[in-house]
């Protein structure tokens, strides 16, 4: 079955195509891989990933979160000294090769056959093994790898409408605007006049309202608007408009 979700991406991110279709949409890309390629996937994002399972064969993705703490000791042993902040793509499409194909491959008896653990220490060596797999294929990788900055403090009006519809914590949004908590109530109040929260629900309600009129159901809408349920978005919704989300659909 297809299968979509929202997905934020805390850490730098590795996944390897092995069976089916996956596609990843961010606010400024979307990119799309087959069995055999990968996708880089860089941290502090979000994004919508959308599974497609090859038919009679199936669906299988292996993820490998390059976690900052290990890459830092990478770093460390190679004597990498970044200073230069990475400033390209999001994601990036990576062909692989026999020695990311025989890596994956590797791992598949781990994923196949998740009751036998994978010892932390056999763990890390293949994290670090996919790293320098991925510096051999392209020494480029580096500054996208092992720039270690705090996010830059980013447009965060511009940033709040693009991806307001993302179900997602207040202090998720904060970090990824580049600032604290506090930082980011703050500004929010002086840009919006309103708490995140509360402008995060009237957002989305006027969206749903948007929509509805469009003809789109509301079982089809509320997921992809950032609400947990039918029953808080049906709840949300008439309290804001009076009644109930379904009597809002255009009459045929």
């Amino acid at each position: 079955m297809r299968k979509e979700k929202v997905a934020f991406m805390e850490d730098n991110t590795l996944v390897y195509q092995a069976l089916g279709h996956f596609t990843l949409k961010t606010a400024h890309q979307q990119i799309e891989t087959e069995a055999g390629n990968l996708i880089l996937i860089r941290k502090n994002q979000l994004g919508e990933l959308t599974k497609v399972p090859t038919d009679g064969i199936g669906y299988q993705t292996i993820v490998i979160r390059l976690k900052e703490d290990l890459l830092r000791q990478i770093a460390l042993e190679e004597q990498l000294d970044i200073k230069e902040k990475y400033t390209g793509e999001g994601a990036m499409l990576i062909k692989g090769n026999d020695f990311m194909h025989a890596f994956f491959q590797s791992l598949l008896p781990y994923v196949r056959n998740p009751e036998k653990k994978i010892t932390t220490s056999i763990g890390m060596l293949k994290v670090k093994e996919a790293v320098y797999l991925l510096l051999d294929m392209l020494p480029e990788l580096k500054t996208f790898l092992f720039d270690f900055s705090e996010p830059h403090k980013i447009d965060l009006e511009k940033f709040m409408v693009t991806n307001y519809h993302y179900n997602i914590p207040v202090e998720q949004f904060a970090r990824l605007t580049g600032r604290s908590l506090a930082g980011f109530k703050r500004d929010f109040q002086k840009i919006f006049g309103m708490p995140p929260r509360q402008w995060l629900l009237e957002r989305r309600l006027i969206e749903a309202k948007h929509l509805i009129g469009k003809n789109l159901k509301p079982s089809s809408i509320y997921l992809e608007l950032g609400f947990e349920s039918l029953s808080h978005f049906s709840h949300a919704f008439k309290k804001k408009y009076g009644s109930a989300p379904t009597e809002w659909l255009p009459q045929s």
